[in-house]
C-alpha cells in the first residue's frame, strides 16, 4: 500500500516538522511494515509552469516527426515573449495548455535544463511528459495536456503536486485495514496520540423501497449489499488533477472519471466498489453462486468458465461480474465513446474465504480481491457508497437518486467481556484502566462496564463511529 504523506495529513494533524521518515519510524513501532519512503520530486527545481501552445511548425527531413513550437508562458521567462521549443511528441495541438520547463530548471534525476540547438533550431526548454516529471503511469506516455481553465504562467510544481513523500507499506494478511488511507491514518493517530478525522463518518440516508432492486440469494457469501444510483452525469467530464495525482502517487493509473472515483474511494476507505452503466444492466442485480460451466467475460477481455463455488453478480441475462474480484465487460462504464450518463454504484461485503478461492481459481488477483480476502470493514459499505455518490455529483454534475438499497443479513455487534486487568496479565505490563479503555476506543470499540470488567463491542455503526474489525 502506497500512502502519500500529503493525503495522510488530511486525517491526522501531524506536526509540520514531521517527515516521512519520522512517520515511518512511528508506524514501524506499532507493527506496520513500512519498507521505504519515496521522495517524490527530489531535486526538482523550477521554473516549471503552465504554458499555452501558440504555433506548431512541422520540421521536415528528419527520421522522426519533429515540431518547432512557440508557447506562451506569461512572465515566467522574464520577457513575456513566446518561448521557442523543439518537441517530438504529437499528442497536443495549438491552443492546448501544457507543462513547460524553462532553462535553469532541474528535473528529477538531476536533469538540468538549458537552451540547446537541435534539429536546426534552438530549443529554450521542454514541453513535459508525465514520465519526465516522475508522475507515474497515466496510460498515455505523452505530453501532459492540462484542462483549459489553468492560467498561463501558473507554477506547475504546486499545481501537479510533484513534491511529496510516499510511504510504501507491506501489508500482512492479518492487517487488511492497512490497505486504505483510513486504516493507516488510524494507526498514525494512535501512534502519535492525536485525534483521527475519520473519512467514513458521513451522513448516510436511510434505506428505502425506491433504490435499485437487489436480490441476494447467498447471504453467507454476501452479508451486505448497498446500491446507489446517480443520473445526469456529464459523459465528457474528466478527472481533476488532484484526483489523478492521488491515484498515481498510490500506484494506480487513471482511467475515466467514474472508475477513478471508485478507485479513489477504495484507497481512501478500504471498501472496494463497482460502478455499472445503468443502461446496460437488465433487471434486478443478483448475488448467487455460479452454475457449473457458466461463462463470463471479465473486464480484462477474458471469457471465463465459472465454478459452482464462484460467487457472481447477475442480472436477467446471467453473470455480469465475478463478485469481489472483477466486473463483467457487458456492463462496464463506457470510457471510450463517452456515453455513460447513469451509473449504479455497488458497495458490498463478501466472504473473505470465498473471494480468496475464486481469485486463485481464476488466477485473477485484483485490488478488490486483495482487500476482501484480508477482511474489509463490513460497516464501511454505506459510507463508501455515499462518498462515491458525493464525488460523482460534485465532479460529473450528476444527481443522486433518492432511492437507497441496502440488503443486510441479520447480525449483532460482536461483544466480548474481559477482566479490567486482563491486558496487564497477558503482556506483563501495568497499563492501567485508562490506557486500556483509550486504546480500545482508538480502534473503534464501544467500552461499557465497571472497574472490574468491561464489555467491548466491535460492531460499530458507520456514522456514529467507524471501527476497525481486525
Amino acid at each position: 500500500m502506497r500512502v502519500p504523506l500529503s493525503w495522510l495529513r488530511e486525517y491526522v494533524d501531524l506536526p509540520a516538522t514531521e517527515t516521512g521518515r519520522d512517520v515511518q519510524a512511528k508506524l514501524i513501532s506499532v507493527g506496520l511494515e513500512v519498507e521505504t519512503v519515496e521522495q517524490l520530486g527530489e531535486g526538482l527545481k523550477g521554473p516549471l509552469v503552465v504554458g499555452k501552445v501558440l504555433t506548431i511548425e512541422e520540421l521536415e527531413g528528419f527520421k522522426k516527426p519533429i515540431r518547432f513550437c512557440t508557447v506562451d508562458v506569461g512572465q515566467a521567462n522574464g520577457t513575456g515573449e513566446p518561448q521557442e521549443i523543439v518537441c517530438g511528441a504529437r499528442n497536443f495541438a495549438v491552443g492546448d495548455k501544457v507543462v513547460v520547463v524553462l532553462p535553469g530548471a532541474v528535473l528529477p534525476g538531476d536533469f538540468a535544463i538549458a537552451a540547446r540547438k537541435t534539429y536546426g533550431k534552438t530549443s529554450h526548454g521542454m514541453i513535459c511528459s508525465g514520465d519526465e516529471l516522475g508522475m507515474g503511469d497515466d496510460g498515455s506516455h505523452g505530453i501532459i495536456v492540462l484542462p483549459p481553465e489553468h492560467e498561463v504562467g501558473t507554477d506547475a510544481i504546486e499545481l501537479l503536486q510533484l513534491v511529496d513523500e510516499v510511504l510504501d507499506i507491506a501489508v500482512t494478511p492479518d492487517r487488511g485495514y492497512a490497505l486504505s488511507i483510513r486504516g493507516v491514518a488510524r494507526e498514525t493517530a494512535t501512534a502519535y496520540g492525536l485525534p483521527l478525522r475519520d473519512p467514513a463518518l458521513l451522513d448516510v440516508p436511510q434505506p428505502n423501497a425506491f433504490g435499485y432492486p437487489v436480490q441476494v440469494s447467498d447471504p453467507m457469501g454476501c452479508d451486505r449489499f448497498t446500491a446507489r444510483t446517480v443520473t445526469g452525469l456529464d459523459p465528457e467530464a474528466r478527472s481533476p488533477l488532484w484526483l489523478t495525482r492521488r491515484l498515481q502517487k498510490a500506484g494506480m493509473r487513471p482511467i475515466s472519471l467514474a472508475v477513478d472515483i471508485t478507485n479513489y474511494v477504495m484507497l481512501e476507505l478500504g471498501q472496494p466498489l463497482h460502478a455499472y452503466d445503468r443502461s446496460r444492466v437488465q433487471g434486478p442485480i443478483g448475488v448467487r453462486r455460479a452454475t457449473q460451466g457458466e461463462k463470463l467475460t471479465t473486464l480484462d477481455g477474458v471469457t471465463r468458465t465459472l465454478d459452482a463455488e464462484d460467487l457472481v453478480i447477475t442480472d436477467d441475462r446471467g453473470p455480469i461480474g465475478l463478485a469481489g474480484v472483477m466486473g463483467g465487460a457487458n456492463t462496464e462504464i463506457d470510457d471510450t465513446e463517452g456515453t455513460t450518463t447513469e451509473v449504479v454504484v455497488e458497495a458490498a461485503h463478501f466472504d473473505a474465504l470465498s473471494i480468496s478461492r475464486t481469485a486463485r481459481r481464476h488466477k485473477l488477483a485484483s485490488e478488490a480481491s486483495k482487500r476482501f480476502e484480508r477482511g474489509v470493514d463490513p460497516q464501511a459499505a454505506s459510507a463508501a457508497a455515499q462518498r462515491t455518490v458525493d464525488l460523482l455529483v460534485l465532479l460529473a454534475g450528476g444527481t443522486a437518486d433518492a432511492g437507497v438499497t441496502e440488503v443486510i443479513a441479520p447480525s449483532a455487534p460482536h461483544t466480548i467481556t474481559i477482566p479490567a486487568d486482563h491486558p496487564d496479565k497477558v503482556a506483563g505490563v501495568a497499563y492501567g484502566r485508562e490506557t486500556v479503555v483509550r486504546r480500545l476506543q482508538e480502534v473503534g470499540c464501544d467500552v461499557i462496564g465497571n472497574s472490574a470488567a468491561w464489555n467491548a463491542s466491535l460492531g460499530v455503526v458507520v456514522g456514529r463511529r467507524a471501527g476497525r474489525t481486525s
